[in-house]
């Protein structure tokens, strides 16, 4: 059992039509049809959305997806219209809503790994490869592969896992032009944005993109090279052999698994609150991670 520990009830806003509850985005469609995104400042960890929220988290994922939109804009399009907020909107809403154009989805998770850790490393130590590509023997827990590789998942609902599977069977699910569409974009803007964060002292170990189609042409969508969707190590500190501090929930999973939390991860029982020392800590990370990567103080 997993999901939600408490499910937000959506706010009503006049001209919007409430769409999707996310785990962390709320999603709303404007009346000329385009989809109007809010990033909340929720959480999530081991499959579930936790109860205690971390102040501007959403912001700083919808200001640095703006960014790093801008640093790939030339490799393919965003799905962006405009970052005003609509009209009546809540005051909260600001710096952290998204206009954007309504897309044909495509239902992958598209992921990029230029270093093995995660779910990979499970599966190179079983079997050598990785989503069925074969990589050489000695990697370990943090090892730079060889070249980045691109390693797809099917999308699940929230609370569920998603599942990582061979480039064959998404060829087989969405056709073999699209695949090797997501292939050939995943791969590019992950090497763009592992040079960009290389170049500030930060190692873009894995990242995972969601694309769709407006019309013909290929759109990346969603959030972009975010802390929620990529791990981020301080480069001064990577050292392969175990897992690595990273720029994301790590506060909040070291919490939620030591004896302090009194949580049992197996049981049914859903997380208890964040203390605020985890809430502070996570959010100057988050933060770091912006100021970082873009060079800029966060305000």
């Amino acid at each position: 059992m997993s999901g939600f520990v408490e499910k937000p009830e959506p706010l009503q806003v006049p001209g919007l039509v409430h769409l999707h509850t996310g785990k962390v985005r709320e999603l709303y469609q404007n009346e000329a049809g385009d989809l109007v995104m809010v990033a909340s400042d929720r959480i999530s960890a081991f499959d579930w959305v936790l109860p205690t929220e971390i102040p501007d988290k959403g912001r700083v994922l919808t200001q640095l997806s703006l960014w790093w939109f801008d640093q790939i804009v030339d490799l393919l399009p965003n799905h962006v219209l405009s970052t005003d907020g609509p009209e009546g909107a809540p005051a909260d809403w600001a710096g952290r809503t998204l206009v954007c154009k309504s897309l044909r989805m495509v239902p992958v998770e598209a992921v990029a790994r230029g270093y093995l850790t995660g779910s990979g490393l499970l599966e190179y130590n079983e079997s050598r490869t990785v989503c069925g590509l074969a990589l050489p023997e000695g990697l370990v827990d943090g090892s730079e592969l060889p070249a980045p590789i691109f390693t797809p998942a099917t999308k699940a609902a929230v609370g569920e896992h998603d599942e990582n599977v061979s480039y064959e069977e998404i060829a087989r699910q969405v056709g073999a032009d699209t695949a090797a569409q997501l292939r050939q974009a995943t791969l590019a803007v992950y090497s763009r944005g592992r040079d960009i964060a290389r170049d500030r002292g930060i190692i873009l170990a894995d990242t995972k993109f969601e694309f769709g189609f407006d019309g013909e042409t290929l759109v990346i969508a969603d959030e972009v090279l975010t802390p929620d969707s990529s791990r981020f190590w301080p480069a001064e500190q990577w050292e392969p052999g175990h897992a690595q501090p990273s720029y994301d929930k790590q506060f909040v999973r070291d919490w939620l698994t030591s004896a302090e939390s009194g949580w049992d991860r197996k049981s049914e029982q859903p997380p208890p609150p964040l203390p605020q020392e985890v809430v502070d800590r996570t959010r100057a990370k988050y933060i770091e991670a912006y100021e970082r990567l873009t060079g800029t103080s966060w305000s």
